[in-house]
């Protein structure tokens, strides 16, 4: 887990899975020779799309790789993951990744420049949630899985995220409790599901059932004075009964 700079315009000091925003160049055709088994129209089907589907995964791995140094891509001539295992790949690779996110390099010119193939196929989707009716900023956002690495080490990259762990995903539900992190809903919501689950195995089998998941649309508890009182999920006691907001401030 990462945790959000003090600053950020949103989620600042949360703990948050690594992820980040579908970019326009995140849907570019030239990916498809990169990616090992998977194209467009396959990646669309498991997201439930008409088409676009895989720059949603290309997205995922680019910003695993940003933000925390993890690239689920391999060699062409090896089945095994890239490993970071010897000092002077791993040196290359980091700096590969800060011009990435600084928009002076691609994962395109990456992957042909290391020879390597992305491994999207090694993602599981698992969830789906949009930011309340009523929030001033609203989010599309989809939730994925995989096994990561063994020869690579997860580091966060002291600008957009400040700090990273680590965690059982029941330990940090219990850190959360005693209010030592900070957490959205979709968050915690993730960390019970990988808490029901005992071993990496068993977390990938049960998303490989999941399907297409539906999309989860939280709803805004208002108190009769217009002040914000908390949210309710769909599926608690009382959800149906919230009004949708006819508005939402600060749209455009």
């Amino acid at each position: 887990m990462l945790q959000r700079t003090h600053s950020a315009a949103f989620a600042r000091s949360q703990y948050v899975f690594p992820g980040g925003r579908v970019d326009e160049a995140d849907h570019g055709d030239d990916f498809e020779p990169v990616c090992d088994a998977l194209d467009d129209a396959t990646a669309s089907v498991r997201l439930g799309l008409d088409h676009g589907g895989l720059a949603w995964y290309v997205a995922v791995i680019r910003e695993c790789f940003e933000e925390a140094g993890v690239l689920l891509a391999r060699p062409r001539d090896s089945d095994a993951p890239v490993a970071f295992d010897d000092p002077d790949v791993a040196e290359r690779f980091n700096d590969a990744r800060h011009r990435i996110n600084a928009g002076d390099g691609s994962l395109v010119e990456l992957c042909v420049a290391e020879d390597l193939l992305l491994l999207p196929g090694r993602l599981q989707f698992v969830a789906h949630w949009l930011t309340p009716v009523g929030e001033a900023r609203r989010f599309d956002t989809r939730f994925f899985v995989a096994d990561a690495p063994p020869s690579q080490e997860p580091l966060h990259d002291d600008a957009e995220t400040i700090a990273s762990i680590w965690v059982r995903p029941a330990d940090a539900l219990a850190r959360r409790k005693a209010r030592e992190l900070q957490m959205f809903p979709p968050t915690v919501a993730s960390l019970r599901m990988l808490a029901e689950h005992a071993t990496v195995a068993e977390v990938m089998s049960a998303a490989a059932s999941v399907g297409v998941p539906p999309r989860l649309e939280p709803r805004l508890i208002v108190s009769p004075e217009g002040r914000f009182a908390g949210i309710r999920l769909p599926g608690e006691d009382g959800f149906d009964e919230i009004p949708i907001p006819e508005f939402v401030l600060g749209s455009q």
